[in-house]
């Protein structure tokens, strides 16, 4: 039953997305999710479907990484009766913090998370809005073990099959539905 109405919600989701041909570069078409922010019925639906995918593992923490899982990424800790915890920027968080550097498609980029904000143990969900080579979420990943937090899953709105991010974590993947950027024929 979840499964089907992970589906239908994620088809009437994906309708809603806006297209914009050659962004961010030329002969690039690009899936925008943020027009379901606007429509607070399509902005529940998305917490439900990622709520109904979750089902009832336990989840202590949600962590969203800058800045897009900062969008969805309270909402659903919320729905889920668990924490919300940010992964950024250096430089963005006050106290001591954990860092990571990692690569991505264009080189290196660097992500911190708060010492002491996630107890050792503790499940987290990572969720950002979409896995593409797998940078990001891996080093978001590497933080929160920094933290002695264990993985249930990577969550992602889109996914870019093609670059095949989800075989550089080591935790389950699920995204709501795939090919957010693709190429123009």
């Amino acid at each position: 039953m979840s499964e089907a109405r992970i589906n239908e919600l994620a088809l009437e989701l994906k309708a809603n997305l806006k297209q914009f041909p050659n962004f961010p570069k030329e002969g690039i078409l690009f899936e925008d999710f943020l027009p379901i922010f606007t429509k607070p019925d399509l902005f529940k639906k998305l917490v439900e479907a990622f709520k109904l995918h979750v089902g009832d593992k336990k989840v202590d923490y949600v962590i969203g990484l800058e800045s897009r899982g900062f969008l969805f990424g309270p909402t659903l800790a919320l729905a889920l009766n668990a924490g919300f915890v940010p992964v950024r920027k250096p430089g963005k968080l006050p106290g001591p913090t954990h860092t990571v550097e990692f690569q991505k498609e264009y080189g290196s980029d660097s992500f911190e998370i708060q010492k002491d904000t996630i107890p050792v143990g503790s499940k987290v969900l990572i969720v950002d809005d979409i896995l593409a080579t797998g940078g990001s979420a891996f080093g978001a990943g590497e933080l929160a073990k920094m933290t002695g937090a264990e993985i249930v899953e990577y969550l992602f709105v889109m996914e870019l099959d093609f670059l095949k991010g989800r075989d550089r974590l080591d935790a389950p993947v699920f995204t709501l539905f795939g090919g957010q950027l693709e190429k123009l024929q």
